[in-house]
């Protein structure tokens, strides 16, 4: 059996199963979909957002890339967040990132990654933000779990300055923002950083004519 066939085989015993324990299970899924979650998460294939949380299909609504970005211009990420919020009302937005991400260790070097250094590049700035605090930090290990918590926070903020976010604020006082960080060594998640509704931000940032 080649390797993607397993997946097809492990697919329809899931199915089957899944049939077996409940019925209407898929009849329900193919009508409705109501997750009050969000999920912003890296792309990294030791995070899967449902079994680490433990919620089931339809519960959680789910975009990922590498170092659970959220870039302004990233038109894919607008769009999974315009159509959370306006179209399935999502209640909670999170950011989960990880340590030991990939991703957040190479935007700390020099190495040059090809077209992908334009995406760390995301990431360089945030260092570049709390440099004096990130090089106070002698162990290289620790100094990588800081920068990835910090970079959730940030890209919690980058949340925040969208005038999708700022809109579902004024008019519907939700989402609230969550900023998650996942560790591999013990499968816990550790709450760093939070965004309740309507919370201020730097005026530059602000729009006034939602």
């Amino acid at each position: 059996m080649k390797v993607y066939e397993q997946l097809l085989k492990n697919n329809e015993e899931w199915a089957k199963k899944r049939v077996s324990d409940d019925p209407e299970f898929f009849s329900r899924l193919a009508h409705l979909q109501t997750p009050q979650f969000l999920w912003i998460g890296c792309s990294d294939s030791r995070v899967p957002a449902d079994m680490i949380t433990g919620t089931q299909p339809g519960e959680i609504f789910v975009h990922r890339n590498i170092a659970n970005m959220v870039v302004y211009t990233d038109v894919n990420l607008l769009s999974v967040l315009e159509y959370a919020v306006n179209q399935l009302k999502v209640q909670h937005i999170i950011v989960c990132g990880h340590y030991g991400c990939g991703g957040v260790k190479a935007a700390m070097t020099k190495h040059s990654l090809g077209i992908i250094n334009k995406w760390l590049r995301n990431i360089k700035d945030v260092y570049r933000f709390h440099r004096e605090e990130l090089d106070a930090i002698a162990d290289e290990e620790a100094r990588a779990d800081r920068l990835t918590e910090l970079n959730v926070r940030e890209q919690v903020m980058n949340l925040a300055k969208t005038s999708i976010i700022q809109k579902a604020w004024k008019y519907e006082n939700k989402p609230h923002l969550h900023g998650w960080v996942y560790g591999l060594k013990d499968g816990i998640i550790h709450p760093v950083f939070e965004m309740t509704s309507r919370t201020h931000i730097d005026p530059l940032y602000e729009y006034d004519d939602l």
